[in-house]
């Protein structure tokens, strides 16, 4: 252990014995935990500088956030005002993603301290007075780590993660910790103490998990890159969701020391980010053997001195890939993604790479009874408990407690009666050997440098639905690499993800093939909702002229909400029967979009596939009276 347990500001509801009963629990300390959350940004972000306002950090990547720290044009301390400003307008307003569940109070000063550092003596390296975010299940010892579970409320873990001492050794800040599915059991990210986290591209659907407060923070930019972790998807869906890069590892080439378990042969942890060279960035830093984890002594002889070696613009020339047409279905609700997916392909063997068609006979088959999550989780997860002196002990405990998200209950009381090494469990296990093996001959026999896949076959659900059409367990339940990228959007602006796999300890191949893709689709868009706030426009004025009207709009971006007040003549508001927008220019009709209804105003939602055209001035206004129903009056909604 490098660290005493310190003393720090930690966001605590009231003493247990005073909440009752359990559902309130849950609701009054997410108000509180709201309110305390804006009013720490706020006194974080008090005294904005001058000199944050003229540098963006808006879609920098790590090493450009380098060159300007080097050239004076900012300092890690105004990173981090930056960021802390951009979650104060996005997370608890605006768009209200609910990404963050808490925030450092001191990033701020320990910024301070590693810009002295590096005018005193140099930068420690290429993360020096990065500021980033973790997932809310590595350990810190000087932040609360509680898996967003209301039952390990205020538990601050004696020690550091390995990843996370590794990360503070090579001097970043942590922004704080972000919302997670809670103990990662889902891909929705619900908790009973951080409640729903939004997708920032489309607030309507999840984001993705276990790791979508993660996904939600790096998309939005609350930092330069993110931790999180990946047991059957819990990095490669919110990246897929999110328009980012996620990486799950071969197993064992990090470290799972001080991550809050629920699977430790299935495990891994890892960064997400908006660029592949972040993303190797981080990843340098934090594989390689651990003797506190006995998993990663295989990965002895397979870390490169970097990674970044392998960040090559032409490395899809030649590439053999084995696509798994299988999961690319036509029908709904798989087509809209199916093509997004296929487009990605074609940018591929555009650049040179040769796409084969590949079927693994027997895998599916295999890949249905692998899964041991429900037959490990309460084993690992108590054992966790208890070496760390938390303030619960058991899964039992919990349950009895109450202090749990209802959404979590039936797969908690799925894994309550687990037996420990069952001959189920034994199974499982040797059908994940086989797995492994039959993947990796395949690719040996048709001469694969990977295969790919959707990450997702279906969209993102829409929160408070169960999603469906994971393919995680194909990386998961082989323990084979995999690396989910940006493959584009669908008609309605959601993010859609592919993901290549290949043999174990081949990061280096995809990280060339990531690359290089990268290059050539430049798949990166940041959230619309989510802009810069320095150098963007959070607020359009528009107007409406007609002879029977006029009228003032305000389109408000964060929110993508557009206010309107009409002020129109001679006409009763008993005989307005409706505002309508319709898609269109000055000489050409289109169909209706949105339908206002009576008022003369009020708001209305501008969903994605709309606000190009709204800023662009292709809608327009027509309102239909008792007297003329097929319109009494049209004129051009004008951005002024």
């Amino acid at each position: 252990m490098r660290h005493e347990r310190g003393v720090v500001a930690v966001l605590r509801p009231p003493d247990r014995e005073l909440l009752a009963p359990p559902l309130v629990i849950s609701y009054s300390w997410q108000m509180i935990r709201n309110v305390l959350l804006l009013l720490a940004v706020s006194l974080l972000t008090a005294n904005l500088s001058a000199q944050s306002r003229g540098f963006d950090a808006f879609e920098l990547s790590i090493p450009e956030l380098q060159v300007a720290m080097e050239r004076g044009e900012t300092t890690s301390q105004e990173l981090v005002r930056q960021y802390l400003e951009r979650i104060d307008a996005f997370d608890g307003r605006g768009p209200r993603l609910n990404a963050m569940i808490y925030l450092n109070p001191h990033a701020i000063e320990e910024a301070e301290a590693l810009d002295r550092e590096r005018e005193a003596t140099g930068g420690r390296g290429p993360l020096h007075g990065i500021p980033i975010v973790l997932k809310d299940n590595y350990d810190t010892y000087d932040m609360p780590t509680t898996a967003s579970l209301v039952a390990l409320t205020g538990f601050v873990p004696p020690d550091d993660g390995y990843q996370v001492r590794k990360l503070r050794e090579a001097g970043v800040v942590f922004i704080g910790k972000t919302n997670m599915h809670e103990l990662a059991r889902g891909i929705e990210t619900i908790s009973s103490l951080g409640g729903q986290t939004l997708n920032p591209y489309e607030p309507r659907r999840n984001p993705g998990g276990s790791s979508g407060g993660t996904a939600a923070a790096v998309a939005a930019n609350f930092a330069a890159v993110g931790m999180g972790s990946d047991t059957c998807g819990s990095i490669r869906i919110p990246a897929a969701n999110n328009n980012l890069f996620g990486l799950r590892v071969t197993q064992g080439l990090s470290s799972r020391d001080g991550i809050i378990p629920l699977s430790h042969t299935q495990d891994v942890g890892g960064p997400l980010a908006r660029s592949m060279i972040d993303l190797v960035t981080v990843l340098d830093a934090t594989v390689g053997v651990d003797s506190a984890d006995e998993q990663t002594a295989v990965a002895s002889g397979h870390v490169p001195e970097s990674y970044h070696d392998f960040l090559k613009a032409d490395a899809l020339e030649g590439m053999r890939l084995g696509l798994l047409a299988e999961y690319l279905r036509e029908d709904a609700p798989f087509g809209e993604v199916t093509k997004v997916v296929r487009q990605a392909v074609a940018v591929m063997t555009d650049n040179g790479a040769e796409v084969v068609d590949l079927d693994i006979e027997g895998l599916d088959n295999l890949l249905k009874d692998s899964s041991v999550i429900d037959l490990e989780f309460k084993f690992d997860l108590e054992n966790y408990l208890q070496k760390s002196n938390a303030p619960i002990q058991s899964l039992s405990e919990m349950l009895e407690s109450g202090r749990y998200h209802a959404a979590l209950e039936h797969r908690y009381r799925r894994s309550a009666d687990a037996e420990e090494n069952s001959e189920k469990y034994r199974n499982r296990l040797a059908n994940r050997t086989e797995i492994a093996r039959m993947i990796t001959e395949a690719m040996t026999t048709h001469d694969l440098d990977a295969l790919v896949y959707p990450t997702l076959r279906v969209k993102p659900n829409f929160v408070g639905e169960n999603q469906f059409g994971s393919v995680c367990w194909i990386a998961s339940h082989s323990g084979l690499p995999a690396l989910t990228m940006p493959a584009g959007f669908t008609r309605d602006g959601v993010p859609v993800g592919v993901e290549l796999l290949a043999r174990p300890f081949e990061e280096n191949r995809l990280i060339a093939l990531g690359y290089a893709y990268e290059q050539v689709a430049k798949p990166r868009r940041p959230p619309s909702r989510t802009p810069s706030l320095v150098s963007d426009v959070l607020s359009y004025q528009f107007e409406f002229r007609s002879p029977l009207a006029r009228g003032q709009l305000r389109f408000d971006r964060p929110t993508q909400v557009l206010h309107y007040e009409l002020q129109i003549t001679d006409v009763d508001d008993s005989d307005i029967l409706d505002v309508k927008v319709h898609r269109g220019g000055p000489d050409t009709n289109g169909p209706i979009i949105e339908l206002l209804g009576s008022d003369r105003q009020g708001s209305v939602l501008i969903r994605n596939s709309n606000v190009n055209d709204l800023l662009q001035g292709k809608l327009y206004l027509v309102i239909y009276t008792s007297d003329a129903p097929l319109g009494a009056a049209r004129g051009q909604i004008v951005r002024l």
